[in-house]
């Protein structure tokens, strides 16, 4: 399992953006975001920054959690 810091989010729309942007990343089984954590749980065997990128994509910021 991979967390991801999501930053950017406000609302639910927002954390359903990022989980579908992250749920279309080759490799990913399962995405999980928590808009009051601020964290995005991946399953799976995705590349991190492809990860990275998509949320990105959508107009957030994000990175690799140990």
């Amino acid at each position: 399992m991979l967390k991801l810091k999501v930053e950017g989010m406000t609302c639910n729309h927002c954390v359903m953006a990022v989980k579908k942007a992250l749920s279309r990343v080759p490799g990913v089984e399962r995405a999980e975001v928590s808009l009051e954590r601020g964290e995005a749980l991946v399953e799976g065997n995705a590349d991190p920054k492809a990860l990275i990128r998509a949320v990105e994509a959508e107009g957030y910021r994000a990175e690799v959690l140990a």
